[in-house]
């Protein structure tokens, strides 16, 4: 499982509005095995990810769904948001 959490912060839900999930995600993940990981469990479609290495020394990614999908209705089913 290369998505450890997603996040639930100030940013991460102006970034919903947008259609981008905020997850953290193992070291190791590759944009590619990342998009391939979120196609194949919510059953989406991606349009682009953008990562980042936090000062924690995690890896951060913004995962952009395609318009046709809910940012928000997949973290609702999580039960995350």
């Amino acid at each position: 499982m290369l998505i450890k959490n997603f996040l639930v912060t100030e940013k991460s839900t102006v970034e919903l509005e947008k259609n981008v999930i905020t997850a953290i995600v193992s070291l190791s993940a590759g944009k590619e095995d990342i998009k391939r990981e979120i196609e194949e469990l919510f059953d989406v479609e991606v349009e682009r990810i953008n990562t980042l290495i936090t000062p924690k020394g995690e890896k951060k990614a913004y995962i952009k769904l395609k318009p046709d999908y809910s940012a928000e209705e997949i973290l609702s089913k999580l039960g995350v948001f």
